[in-house]
């Protein structure tokens, strides 16, 4: 009796053994403990760096390897031309604000006082003109004077007269001022004169390259002394917040995952530590099969690009390397 029970409990055993040896090799091979499994490698975004402004490289303040911060100056250019330019838009700014100021306050009270002496003065000269052609009205009626002699002095009193009108409408002139037109036009040049310096700070700020985010200097493409054009790379960052593994997922696993979904990442060096991240992106398409395969074996086939967004706070995740990808599934 004890040998059959003892073979009944070793059937048994053997029985549910195999039940899971058999479950575990028809199951999805993806499928581990309830959790999604894949492969992929890790990719890092990087950033070529280059200044705005064409010069002179004076200074690279890292290596390759250092670790750079947001914010800091990175490499800068030689100064001095655009100090130069800025000096010079700076005089340009005060000649326009001068010549402005002086066309809207108008003319000055000299220059006022200056024509109206001016047109008394012409005054003056046309009450002698007028009474001497008066007088000489009176003496060509008595044949004292020939009428050669009046006529020349009836041209130097009109002479006077326009003389007087030219003294008024000078006077006028100062008393209204400079015109608008002018005024405008001495307006708009002092906004120039300003842009211009504006544009010459701007551009001696571009003579310091900045770190745009939290990273790492992979490489000095260009060192001191390099004359370089706008837009030139001078040194390439990767960037530290900006990481993510790209892992493929068959077409029959898409309904398991989800935008969002939290994602463990796990490498060779560290296997039990793994980092931490979430599914940030499903591609719409399927990759390295045909689109237009039908039949039902090879639908099977298709594979999907999804990307974990990884989060690498202890910057252990490196571009390229290769990991593994646990998902847990939605009903988990």
């Amino acid at each position: 009796m004890k040998k059959f029970f003892l073979f009944l409990v070793n059937l048994i055993l053997f029985a549910a053994c195999y039940f899971v040896y058999q479950y575990w090799n028809l199951t999805d091979p993806n499928i581990r403990n309830n959790n999604l499994e894949f492969y992929g490698n890790v990719e890092i975004r990087r950033v070529n760096l280059g200044f705005r402004v064409f010069g002179r490289i004076t200074e690279i303040y890292f290596e390759e390897g250092d670790i750079v911060k947001k914010g800091e100056v990175i490499a800068r250019l030689d100064q001095e031309p655009y100090e130069d330019t800025i000096a010079i838009a700076v005089t340009q700014v005060e000649i326009a604000r001068e010549n402005y100021a002086k066309l809207e306050a108008g003319y000055r009270q000299q220059e006022i006082k200056q024509a109206r002496a001016a047109l008394n003065g012409r005054i003056a000269t046309l009450n002698v003109l007028e009474s001497d052609f008066k007088r000489s009205q009176q003496l060509i009626t008595d044949n004292v004077i020939t009428i050669q002699e009046l006529e020349s002095i009836e041209a130097r009193r009109d002479e006077a007269i326009s003389q007087k009108k030219i003294a008024e409408e000078n006077l006028n002139l100062l008393f209204e001022g400079y015109r608008k037109e002018e005024i405008a036009i001495a307006k708009s040049q002092l906004a120039e004169a300003k842009a211009n310096l504006k544009k010459a700070e701007t551009v001696l700020k571009d003579t310091a390259l900045l770190c745009p985010n939290d990273g790492v200097l992979l490489t000095r493409v260009e060192e001191v002394g390099t004359v370089v054009n706008a837009g030139q790379i001078v040194v390439t960052i990767s960037l530290k917040d900006a990481i993510w593994v790209y892992v493929y997922i068959p077409e029959k696993e898409l309904g398991n995952i989800v935008p969002g979904m939290k994602a463990e990442i796990y490498t060779d060096t560290q296997p039990d530590k793994p980092y931490f991240g979430q599914v940030g992106y499903i591609s719409p398409e399927a990759e390295f099969t045909p689109k237009n395969v039908e039949t039902k074996e090879l639908r099977t086939a298709l594979v999907y690009r999804v990307r974990i967004i990884a989060d690498n706070s202890e910057c252990g995740l490196r571009q390229g390397m290769p990991v593994t990808v646990r998902l847990v599934l939605k009903n988990e």
